[in-house]
């Protein structure tokens, strides 16, 4: 079997080597995936459908990205149609498994139980798929970001019903889902702006086919621009071209497990700038959540 650590390529030398630049993009990649945590928490109190979004999170990167797809083809077509797979997952699929468990969960929740526990998910599917082994030096990181990701959800305890728990479950399985779409963006072996428009047009195709047949509700026409514009500069900058490219590319400089790993502070992050933005409250499990969450992902980066 082969060692997990294996897709963990060494730092290159030189302060500007690819790992570097591995590094700078996926910290931008964290601060959007905080920004989509309390992006997707705010759709409830807009006037837009999860659907709605989901057009600007995959129409923005399309206008973006397509003048490069002409010279990409060729290279998509290599790609298998499970890998393929693999990569969708993170689109639509992701996209409306979230929004249902946001409905009714905290920004504090939907963080920490899928940015929190990606590495947990990678580290399971790659042993489900690859028969990947986590090696002993990685147990004890992830043993502590699942443990910041239990407090973080502890420090919410207060406000659990049966309806949060019914969105907990549907977070716990967005994690999986992101946890196979990590993997599918290292199996494709395209670029990341290839990766990009794979995941952008299929999932436009998808959401568009669902409005028109009523399979998705839309709420086109009931809300002005100008109250569009947060999700526009969140979810279709931010997170659909933004961290689309960006979380490809740190993948292929950094591999899946470290890069998931690292993206476990996007819950802290998130947690702490919900307590501005919409006012949720910071309790101490949750504060000490977070820095055990830090701690296992700075744990985990050095193996």
């Amino acid at each position: 079997m082969t060692d997990l650590a294996s897709d963990l390529p060494k730092p290159a030398n030189g302060l500007f080597g690819p790992a570097t630049a591995g590094y700078i993009v996926l910290f931008v990649v964290v601060m959007a995936w905080a920004g989509f945590a309390l992006s997707m928490r705010a759709i409830g109190a807009s006037p837009l459908a999860p659907a709605d979004v989901a057009v600007i999170r995959f129409a923005i990167p399309i206008i973006a990205l397509l003048p490069a797809l002409p010279a990409r083809l060729s290279a998509l077509r290599r790609v298998s149609l499970r890998d393929a797979a693999l990569v969708l997952l993170g689109g639509v699929p992701f996209f409306l498994i979230v929004s249902e468990g946001a409905r009714t969960t905290s920004t504090a929740y939907v963080g920490a139980l899928i940015a929190g526990t990606a590495p947990l998910s990678v580290a399971l599917l790659s042993y489900l798929f690859e028969r990947r082994c986590v090696p002993r030096k990685r147990w004890l990181p992830l043993a502590l970001i699942l443990a910041g990701v239990a407090g973080i959800v502890a420090g919410q305890r207060h406000a659990i019903t049966a309806e949060m728990m019914r969105g907990v479950g549907f977070l716990l399985l967005a994690s999986l889902v992101w946890g196979a779409y990590t993997i599918g963006l290292k199996r494709t072996g395209v670029d990341a702006i290839s990766n990009g428009l794979l995941l952008s047009v299929c999932s436009l195709t998808v959401i568009v086919a669902m409005m028109i047949t009523g399979a998705a509700t839309t709420h086109l026409g009931q809300f002005t621009l100008h109250q569009a514009l947060p999700f526009v500069l969140v979810q279709g900058v931010g997170v659909g071209l933004v961290s689309t490219v960006g979380y490809a590319f740190a993948v292929s400089r950094l591999g899946a497990s470290r890069s998931s790993a690292i993206g476990s502070l996007a819950p802290a992050l998130a947690s702490l700038l919900a307590i501005p933005v919409l006012g949720e409250g910071l309790t101490l499990p949750t504060a000490a959540g977070i820095l055990v969450i830090t701690t296992g992902v700075i744990l985990a980066n050095r193996y």
